[in-house]
């Protein structure tokens, strides 16, 4: 089972977003919660579990690709 993800594979198991959109998300408070190993930039699967229902809280029903896609334009 895996514990943590990195922030590369984080953005490919959650509809493929950019590293850029994520560091986008993270400056505008609306990213998960991150942990530092070393140089390591973490996500724990329970902060990605978190993430995912606060967006879909957020979407009033659309998927989380479509609120993804309408921050983009932000």
């Amino acid at each position: 089972m895996k514990s943590c993800y990195t922030v590369q594979e984080f953005c490919a198991e959650h509809g493929g977003i950019s590293k850029p959109f994520f560091y986008k998300l993270q400056k505008e408070g609306k990213g998960p919660r991150l942990m530092k190993v070393g140089r390591r930039t973490l996500i724990t699967t329970e902060s990605a579990a978190d993430w995912r229902k606060q967006m879909e809280d957020a979407t009033n029903g659309q998927t989380i690709d479509d609120m993804i896609d309408g921050l983009e334009g932000v």
